[in-house]
Formats: C-alpha cells, sequence, structure tokens
C-alpha cells in the first residue's frame, strides 16, 4: 500500500491511508474544519458555513436530543465529521457514488480520531445513531436557514422539523478563526468533563 501524507500545521505527518492516533491534534481538526466549506460553498453570507460549525452545533442539538448523555458520547457528536479536515466536505449523494473506498478511508481516520481522544474506535450503533439523529436535524435546519431550500423542499429532502428547533437552533456564519477557537475551547472543555 502506498503512503499518502499530508503535513499538519501541528508538523505531524499524517498518513491519510494508515492514520495512526499520535499524528492527529485537536488543533489541525479544528483549523481544518474551520476552513472546510458545507454545502461545496453554496450558502448565503459572506463567510462560508465551515464543518467546524456545523460540528459544533450538532454536538448543541445531540445534547438537546440527549439531556442526560455522558461526557464521551458529546465529545464524539462534536468528533463526528473529523475525517473532514483532511478529506474536505461531499455531500451525501457524492459519497455514495464515490463508493466503498471512500466509507473505508473515512471509516479509518475516525477510528484514529477516536483513539487518539480516548473513545472506543468504533462507537455502539446506538450512540451513532442519536449523532447521526442530530446530524439530520443540523443539515435541514441548515439547507431552510442558509442554503437556499424552501421549507418543502427541505421537510421533503429531510423531514419535517420540530418548530422548536428552528426556535432554539440558529445558523452562525462566522470567520474561521472564530470557529476555530470555538470548537478547540469546546473539545477542551469536553475533555475536562471526562
Amino acid at each position: 500500500m502506498k503512503r499518502a501524507w499530508q503535513r499538519m500545521l501541528s508538523g505531524r505527518r499524517l498518513d491519510l491511508l494508515d492514520p495512526t492516533p499520535v499524528d492527529i491534534e485537536i488543533e489541525d481538526i479544528a483549523h481544518g474544519l474551520a476552513f472546510v466549506a458545507r454545502w461545496n460553498g453554496q450558502t448565503f453570507g459572506d463567510w462560508p458555513y465551515s464543518v467546524a460549525e456545523h460540528s459544533l452545533l450538532v454536538e448543541q442539538i445531540f445534547c438537546h436530543q440527549n439531556p442526560r448523555i455522558a461526557a464521551k458520547w458529546k465529545l464524539a457528536a462534536l468528533l463526528h465529521d473529523a475525517p473532514e479536515y483532511v478529506l474536505g466536505d461531499m455531500i451525501s449523494p457524492v459519497k455514495a457514488a464515490i463508493g466503498e473506498g471512500y466509507g473505508a478511508l473515512d471509516n479509518r481516520l475516525i477510528a484514529a480520531v477516536h483513539i487518539r481522544f480516548g473513545l472506543p474506535a468504533a462507537l455502539p450503533v446506538r450512540i451513532k445513531r442519536a449523532i447521526k439523529k442530530a446530524d439530520i436535524v443540523s443539515a435541514r435546519l441548515e439547507a431552510e436557514q442558509i442554503a437556499g431550500f424552501s421549507k418543502a423542499e427541505s421537510d421533503k429532502v429531510f423531514g419535517k422539523l420540530a418548530p422548536e428547533y428552528a426556535e432554539t437552533f440558529k445558523i452562525h456564519l462566522r470567520p474561521p478563526s472564530e470557529v476555530r477557537a470555538d470548537y478547540t475551547a469546546r473539545h477542551e472543555a469536553l475533555l475536562a468533563e471526562l
């Protein structure tokens, strides 16, 4: 197997095909995710809606849906898209079209991220499902609030949303430096809770 190295700003060299936990730093993840635009950059506003901002929102929604959940699962929700710091973000239909190769790469990276931060390499199915549920709510909010979807189109593609979500969770568009700092701070707070 050939190596595919990515040099990180931390100085680490991450092999994307065979990642190891020791080469993963939260600062690299936060920096990368703060510069990766969701929706292929097709959102309203002066700043792209970053994967880091999305991850912060998913973790908030996850906590709202699971109020007594353990800190380690909150951390898993925050890190749910961590591989995108080096893989970039692709809309789900493209990921499906690429197939198993993308999924295998993503799975190896998320397992290394999980191990690096004290989580099981593979999350329990109930936790994965709960995070996915929060992720879908986030996508639904994003679609209507910043990606130009009508309410009817959002309902059709992502499902109907209880009014409490639209009232409680608003999409933020901020400079990458602010998002990076908040992502890193939230990670540190969750590690302190562990």
